[in-house]
């Protein structure tokens, strides 16, 4: 070719080079998709460590493990997500699993508790069911027509068994019920409930009993007197019964500590002992003082006196009344008691308590005699009762006619005159 050819020719366009721009793009695309796959491992990872249902897509098994940057990007996103969405849920599944356990524990430490109530009540049953190791005798009475119940108490009464609801049980159980004979029995202490059965339900076991009344108005000398006669008590033992003589009823606790301590409680009524029974005697006098008790114990609590002053007031009563109405002569003690100006009961049964002697007339030395009984010498009333009070006394004592009266006598026609003044007294005397 000529230079002419050389000239005219134009040069040929030199294209850049492709080859290097292809290759940074497929670079760059290369590192995108390694980002990709690095973002999706990361999230494939945190969505099986939560359980996520809504996982990306799996991407393509990977044998290797994930970087250490990668484990520590989980850890902080899986707390995070716990942290703000799961907290509260696994506390209330604590809480769940800590009560049910509570409750497990409640449940078994209840099984456990009737398990060993039901153990030591049986036991305790069975013991009573069967005899005793306890020396002694103790006589008990049935009363004629007793039912079952009164049988039983009157069994707990005496202390020969625990429970009266598991006699009754037993007794239903054994058909000894309407088979029990009336009458007074020497059990042993040491008894079971068969030989109770046996003792209560067979002829001829009843012991032979004396019939003996008590009147209203016997002090305990003269009651111990009067048993004595029949061939019933020993004065001595009898007495330190009185005074020293452990009886199982709630009134007994309440009396005051002193000598002839249960005077007034030995209630008055017809009753049939046995010979040498002292314990069972006054036990028996003092169990149907109980029934007065309980019917009047409301209005007795309710009152302003004592039940010790209540009766004390009711065997003055007794005492001072005869045939008067003792609601009117209940009526001037309580004035009395109250009065300023007549403090004094001047009562002359409380005078011949002291003396143990029922002295028509008394003397002025008479009822001068230092003694707390005295009401001659001591306001109000004396220190405890002058004898053994009636239902009609006890009542009147306890609910007196409202009166100004403040002086009785009796008359020479035998009938008791009520005065409100001194001067009226003086002319009924006359």
């Amino acid at each position: 070719m000529d230079e002419k050819e050389l000239l005219t020719t134009e040069p040929e366009k030199t294209e850049p080079p492709v080859a290097d721009v292809e290759n940074d793009t497929s670079a760059h695309s290369e590192e995108k998709k390694a980002a990709m796959a690095h973002m999706e491992s990361i999230f494939e990872q945190v969505s099986a460590i939560r359980g996520d249902d809504k996982a990306p897509t799996p991407a393509p098994e990977k044998t290797e493990d994930a970087p250490e940057s990668n484990k520590t990007e989980i850890e902080l996103i899986t707390l995070k997500t716990l942290t703000d969405e799961e907290k509260e849920q696994k506390e209330q599944e604590q809480e769940a699993k800590r009560q049910a356990k509570n409750r497990s524990l409640i449940i078994r430490a209840v099984i456990c508790i009737l398990v060993a109530a039901i153990v030591i009540f049986g036991g305790y049953l069975y013991v009573d069911y069967m005899p005793k190791n306890i020396e002694g005798t103790v006589v008990v009475t049935i009363p004629q027509g007793a039912s079952t119940d009164r049988i039983a108490e009157e069994l707990k009464k005496s202390k020969l068994i625990n429970s009266e609801l598991f006699f009754k049980a037993m007794s239903r159980i054994r058909g000894m019920d309407s088979k029990y004979n009336y009458g007074k029995f020497e059990i042993d202490r040491s008894a079971g409930y068969e030989a109770i059965f046996k003792i209560l339900s067979a002829p001829g076991n009843a012991m032979e009993s004396v019939r003996v009344t008590i009147p209203e108005g016997y002090e305990v000398y003269k009651i111990a007197d009067l048993l004595e006669s029949k061939g019933l008590i020993d004065k001595d033992k009898f007495y330190y019964l009185i005074d020293n003589g452990n009886f199982d009823y709630d009134f007994v606790q309440n009396i005051p500590q002193r000598e002839m301590r249960l005077e007034g409680y030995l209630f008055p009524d017809t009753y049939d002992f046995v010979p040498n029974d002292e314990y069972g005697i006054i036990n028996e006098m003092l169990g149907r003082f109980e029934q007065f008790y309980l019917k009047y114990e409301i209005d007795i609590e309710s009152s302003d006196m004592t039940m010790d002053e209540i009766i004390t007031l009711a065997s003055i009563i007794e005492r001072e009344a005869g045939s008067a109405d003792k609601k009117l002569v209940s009526s001037v003690f309580h004035n009395r008691i109250k009065s300023p100006q007549y403090p004094y009961l001047q009562s002359c049964a409380t005078v011949q308590y002291v003396l143990k002697e029922r002295k028509p007339v008394l003397s002025y030395e008479d009822t001068q005699i230092d003694s707390p009984y005295n009401t001659y010498i001591n306001k109000g009333l004396p220190i405890g009762p002058i004898a053994s009070p009636g239902e009609a006394s006890l009542e009147a004592a306890l609910y007196p006619e409202n009166t100004n009266y403040y002086f009785f006598v009796l008359g020479s026609d035998g009938s008791h005159h009520f005065s409100q003044t001194y001067e009226e007294h003086l002319q009924a005397q006359n």
